[in-house]
């Protein structure tokens, strides 16, 4: 029929638009390894993915990208060669921050401007509507924990290991690890000696903390273990996960009567779903629930 076509050729445009933008990402290798869910693979292995200003720009650009693509419903994020990431490319910062020309006002707006870019590409991870599921292995450090504490769901591999490098390197960490993760923590304590000392600290020790949700044995498992999560969330209702992300993070940052009310006002709408009827049918009749794209 007319609509079938219509519809065909509507989803090849949406496929060939997703593959021209992945194609086009020099750092980041996107994949699609089960229906619904997309892989984000940090791809620098040669330099260890330490976040250079192209990284920077493709990660904003690639999680806004999957937040409004309706075939993506679940994102696991992981990094590819011996590393997870590396933290930031401090040769490539240096030359930034050298490059910057005027008086201190003038540097100082620069200096901002340069700051919030890097901090709006890991916030786009969280406002993401799609659950991101990280899987680390080795290495997280430096800008890799500021990475991590703006996913929903984190995994790692035995051999991981955790540094906030930041002091260092002469800085205090900007880009989100100071802010998100004493809400994922909850040991103000523990935070704090970590971020004053830099240490390091191990994958038995961020499981025993919660930053991460589970430990397994190598990078292979652990990628498949966040890839099988990622597929469990997909199946469900993409009003209800996506409903869910946006309400933890207000309820996070708001009091529990402001969390309530945002959440009234959201499911006055939500509650009128197809996807609650569905759910509700397919349970009825003993099979999976059947969800339409959002």
């Amino acid at each position: 029929t007319l609509s079938g076509i219509a519809q065909e050729n509507m989803l090849l445009r949406r496929v060939s638009t997703l593959s021209a933008s992945a194609s086009s990402f020099k750092t980041l290798a996107l994949t699609q390894p089960k229906e619904y869910v997309f892989q984000v693979e940090l791809n620098r292995p040669e330099k260890r993915n330490a976040l250079n200003n192209d990284m920077w720009r493709e990660i904003g650009e690639c999680f806004h990208m999957l937040s409004e693509n309706s075939d993506c419903r679940a994102v696991v994020l992981s990094g590819a060669g011996k590393l997870f990431c590396a933290g930031i490319d401090l040769m490539e910062l240096s030359k930034d921050i050298l490059s910057v020309e005027g008086d201190v006002a003038r540097k100082a707006f620069k200096m901002r401007t340069l700051v919030t870019s890097f901090q709006g590409s890991l916030t786009a991870i969280e406002q993401c509507r799609k659950p991101v599921i990280a899987a680390v292995h080795s290495g997280c450090i430096g800008a890799g924990v500021d990475m991590i504490s703006a996913c929903d769901v984190r995994y790692c591999a035995a051999d991981s290991f955790f540094e906030i490098k930041e002091v260092d390197v002469g800085l205090a960490a900007d880009v989100g690890t100071l802010q998100r993760l004493p809400k994922i923590v909850g040991n103000n304590s523990l935070v704090r000696e970590l971020c004053f000392t830099g240490r390091r600290f191990f994958a038995s020790d961020a499981d025993k903390m919660g930053l991460v949700s589970a430990v397994y044995a190598n990078r292979d498992e652990t990628v498949g273990a966040a890839i099988a999560i990622a597929s469990l969330m997909a199946s469900k209702s993409p009003v209800a996960v996506q409903g869910t992300k946006v309400n933890l993070n207000f309820s996070r940052d708001h009091s529990v009567a402001q969390g309530l009310e945002y959440m009234a006002n959201w499911n006055m709408a939500m509650l009128q779903s197809a996807d609650l009827v569905e759910s509700v049918q397919a349970a009825f009749e003993k099979r999976p629930a059947k969800f339409s794209k959002l």
